[in-house]
């Protein structure tokens, strides 16, 4: 199918294909006249990109798993594990926003909210 007829059924611009395509996540074969032919297949495969990116995968994590998703984007065991990888990555990210809201928290409302914290850093001295 031709890049118009993919941007319609995936609901993506001609533009987002094109970048798709230039950095790997989808494949075009180029007919004689130029016009670019994309596979039946990329219909489904890019509604899965759109959902990985929704979950908070990165375009480049995308490529990175993109053949494995690809030969079996319904793999239980293969989607579990990066699954498991990015509740990790939102763990992380819970945790440290978590510390920064204490701080922000314990310097509200006092005399001086961005004196450096000397319990971190002992060194520091007023001047």
């Amino acid at each position: 199918m031709r890049i118009g007829e993919l941007s319609e059924r995936s609901g993506l611009s001609r533009d987002a294909i094109r970048f798709y395509e230039r950095i790997g996540l989808v494949e075009s074969h180029r007919s004689p006249n130029g016009y670019r032919d994309f596979p039946e297949e990329a219909v489904p495969w890019l509604d899965y990109v759109r959902t990985a990116q929704r979950l908070g995968f990165s375009l480049a994590e995308i490529g990175r798993h993109g053949a494995e998703l690809r030969e079996a984007p319904d793999s239980a065991a293969a989607l579990s594990a990066l699954f498991a990888e990015r509740i990790t990555a939102v763990d992380a990210k819970i945790a440290e926003l978590a510390s920064l809201r204490a701080e922000l928290a314990a310097r509200a409302g006092t005399g001086c909210p961005l004196e450096p914290d000397r319990a971190r850093r002992p060194g520091l001295r007023r001047r």
